[in-house]
């Protein structure tokens, strides 16, 4: 780890957090001497590194979340957003969930390859795979990788359906594909929208694609035939909530059919890594943030239990609901996303599988 505290009152250009704080499993860390001013620190570059892991398809049992399968090529992410919930996921690694998230991306180059196989195996039982699930398969290294279009190109070949969620317009690249798997129903595109303000979203999501960028995406892959939704998280009460209307509006606008929201989630160490953040790119709204966030979350930063920790409680978590579920409405978008068509599963050289659902 390269880096110190998470807290040290200066930013770094293109990067969402600024230092290192201890990894929670290691009892070593580093510090920088108090000599060395922080101008004076070299900039931290961004690391490709291969994961060799052997399994692909992660499964997860959370009645939170609307699946139970997920494929990640990356684990990292160079968005650098400053509130990423994966960020702790980085401390397995022996790394830290600050810096070293967005600068030590982990790649796994034989993930189409591995996909294969494991669609390939009788285990497997045809469901809806989600991309995105945790770090976005659309990061910026994924242009020259393009480990996320093979995958989509395995999943299309054994005809097995996709939901994907993205920051990134580089999901357009795909939409030949995507387009493809759209007339049989095997795919769902969601663009995730928490702000229409190009400098709140440069702030917060330093590496994504702006807010103008992802809605001509949207509107892109809604124009090729490709069911496509909006979502916006996280919500951050005090921050961005108030926009809730204009991004679903402009949404709806660029051919939407379904929206979603989350609330901001601060499990460990993010939650002094986006305090951080918010006091130094928005020093005079830091405090009013902090507290609406205890205000939905019980008077504490984070929530971790099934059933509230997307949404949390109390007077401004239902007024953040309420605005929702009301312009939604407004826009046509409180609908559940396009379903998707399990029964065309097939194994290339086989026959299709017959499923009665």
């Amino acid at each position: 780890m390269d880096g110190g505290s998470a807290s040290e009152g200066y930013a770094i250009k293109g990067r969402g957090v600024v230092g290192n704080p201890r990894n929670r499993f290691e009892s070593l860390g580093f510090e920088w001497d108090e000599d060395v001013p922080p101008d004076e620190r070299p900039a931290p570059t961004t690391q490709f590194l291969d994961d060799a892991t052997q399994t692909i398809i992660a499964y997860n049992s959370s009645p939170d979340i609307p699946y139970r399968a997920s494929v990640n090529p990356y684990r990292g992410c160079e968005h650098g957003c400053s509130y990423c919930y994966a960020r702790p996921f980085h401390e397995y690694l022996g790394f830290s969930a600050g810096i070293d998230f967005e600068s030590k991306i982990m790649v796994k180059r034989e993930a189409p390859k591995l996909l294969r196989s494991e669609l390939s195996s009788s285990k497997w039982e045809p469901q809806l795979l989600a991309m995105s699930g945790v770090t976005d398969c659309y990061q910026p290294i994924e242009r020259k990788l393009k480990l996320t279009r093979q995958c989509l190109e395995a999943l299309y070949e054994f005809r097995n359906p996709v939901g994907m969620v993205t920051k990134n317009r580089l999901v357009t690249r795909d939409k030949d594909i995507l387009s493809e798997m759209a007339k049989s129903r095997l795919c769902q595109v969601f663009l995730s929208i928490n702000s229409l303000d190009s400098e709140l979203a440069r702030e917060m999501e330093p590496r994504t694609s702006s807010p103008r960028a992802r809605l001509e995406a949207l509107a892109e892959l809604a124009d090729a035939g490709i069911p496509t939704g909006v979502l916006i998280a996280p919500v951050v009460p005090g921050l961005n909530d108030h926009e809730i209307p204009g991004i679903l509006k402009a949404a709806y606008e660029a051919g939407a059919v379904c929206a979603g929201h989350i609330l901001l989630r601060l499990p460990f160490g993010v939650k002094d890594l986006f305090l951080d953040w918010a006091r130094r790119s928005y020093p005079t709204k830091a405090e009013k943030i902090e507290s609406r966030i205890r205000n939905t979350r019980d008077g504490k930063l984070d929530d971790a239990r099934f059933g509230a920790r997307m949404t949390g409680n109390g007077i401004f978590a239902e007024q953040i609901e309420t605005l929702f579920r009301v312009n939604a409405r407004k826009y046509k978008l409180d609908k559940a996303p396009p379903p998707v068509d399990v029964s065309k599963f097939r194994r290339p050289g086989g026959i299709q599988l017959g499923f009665d659902f």
